[in-house]
């Protein structure tokens, strides 16, 4: 047996860290209209509605492979960024966006095809970014949030990734890709928080939140307590906070509520129905019904 034989792979073991936060589980924004929603995010994005929590006409939850969209019925928030999707087949939501174009005229409602997917815009003026599959981009989804993306101040980059290392635990740093430098937070097995400066004016935080599950659910609450950003003790299971700020002069560098779960929460990682939402009444086959959210082992 040679020497070249014998030779054990190398294998690059920080690409396997998590960090302490290990779940990307909803974006919730709240809209003031159930059947423009249920338009935009089931028929036009070909997400399925969760069919065991929220069934009623007060609020909505839309699964996303393993994430979630979370719509209550109120006056329209606005995510002060971007959300990403990965999505099993653009041109079939080309399609459907192109069907729900009509039902929504007169809203913020648009999308227009691009080099990196389709951008559309919810009735509302949330905005969400649609990508074909891609595993080494993404990780293997086919459907998936893979990440939500603000903007922020200038000069807040290194503060942020700091917060999110020091405060949550988590795994964080500041990267330069094809758009620029960004500071970035993983949230998840292919998920991510991303921030990128921009020197528009940003509008005032309107109250929406993302959802993250933590694996030292205890210690981040407490850097957290001792700074006075705690703003809610929701249950044994989860607490919330809005406000990221520098960790060494405690100054807000930006605001959104992250609504923090423990991993004994019920509903931590619970399984998720997902439809493929090609299939309809004339083109149905027994056993086709479901969508798988990740790629086949390769």
């Amino acid at each position: 047996m040679n020497e070249m034989s014998k030779a054990k792979p190398v294998f690059d073991r920080t690409e396997e860290d998590l960090g302490n936060i290990v779940e990307l589980g909803h974006v919730n924004v709240t809209v003031p209209d159930q059947r423009m929603a249920t338009l935009f995010y089931i028929s036009g994005l070909g997400l399925t509605r969760d069919p065991y929590l929220m069934t009623g006409i007060e609020n909505m939850w839309v699964n996303v492979g393993r994430a979630q969209f979370h719509l209550p019925s109120r006056p329209p928030q606005v995510v002060r960024g971007v959300t990403g999707l990965v999505i099993p087949d653009i041109e079939a939501l080309l399609t459907r966006l192109s069907n729900v174009q009509k039902h929504l005229a007169d809203t913020k409602f648009s999308f227009r095809e691009t080099n990196d997917g389709v951008e559309t815009t919810c009735p509302w003026g949330n905005r969400i970014r649609c990508h074909a599959p891609d595993a080494k981009r993404f990780s293997p989804i086919l459907l998936g949030m893979p990440y939500v993306e603000f903007g922020v101040p200038p000069g807040s980059l290194k503060g942020i990734a700091k917060f999110y290392k020091k405060i949550l635990g988590g795994t964080a740093g500041v990267s330069k890709d094809a758009q620029g430098e960004h500071a970035w937070a993983v949230v998840g097995d292919g998920n991510k928080l991303i921030f990128r400066e921009s020197d528009a004016k940003l509008p005032p935080f309107d109250g929406h939140h993302i959802q993250i599950s933590l694996v030292d659910f205890s210690g981040p609450h407490k850097r957290l307590l001792e700074r006075g950003l705690i703003t809610e003790e929701s249950d044994q299971h989860q607490y919330r906070f809005q406000d990221i700020v520098d960790v060494d002069t405690g100054k807000v560098i930006f605001t959104v509520e992250h609504e923090v779960r423990s991993m004994r929460h019920p509903m931590y990682a619970r399984p998720l129905v997902n439809r493929t939402a090609t299939i309809n009444n004339r083109n149905y086959m027994p056993g086709h019904e479901a969508a798988r959210w990740a790629m086949e082992p390769t």
